[in-house]
């Protein structure tokens, strides 16, 4: 019975400090019902009910909307349309160019050969 009672204290430690960190780390925004600092107060207060508080209802979740969405230019309408076709062949023409010039350097960075 001694150790049941050693563990769940331990673990009510931890998740309580657990608690605390989460809490102080949570920008001001993702705080709901009431301030940063009344949560945190709440928290430290009230050991593990605190937590449990603190978790179910004053940490507000991410929304996907709110979670920026990263795409690569290629997946980008807005930027493929700013893109004119003579413009991406010039950058194409630059790129192998540049490539070709690389592929002529040798390893141990001596002139382009000729």
């Amino acid at each position: 019975m001694a150790r049941f009672l050693i563990i769940g204290g331990f673990l009510a430690a931890v998740f309580w400090v657990f608690s605390i960190v989460d809490c102080a780390v949570q920008p001001s925004t993702r705080h709901r019902g009431v301030s940063k600092g009344a949560w945190l107060a709440i928290v430290i207060l009230i050991p593990v009910l605190g937590g449990i508080l603190w978790f179910t209802l004053g940490r507000a979740r991410k929304t996907p909307d709110a979670m920026p969405r990263l795409t690569s230019p290629d997946d980008d309408p807005e930027f493929l349309r700013r893109i004119s076709e003579a413009e991406s062949d010039a950058r194409i023409a630059r790129l192998e160019e540049e490539l070709a010039r690389l592929e002529e350097e040798t390893d141990d960075g001596t002139e382009p050969r000729t």
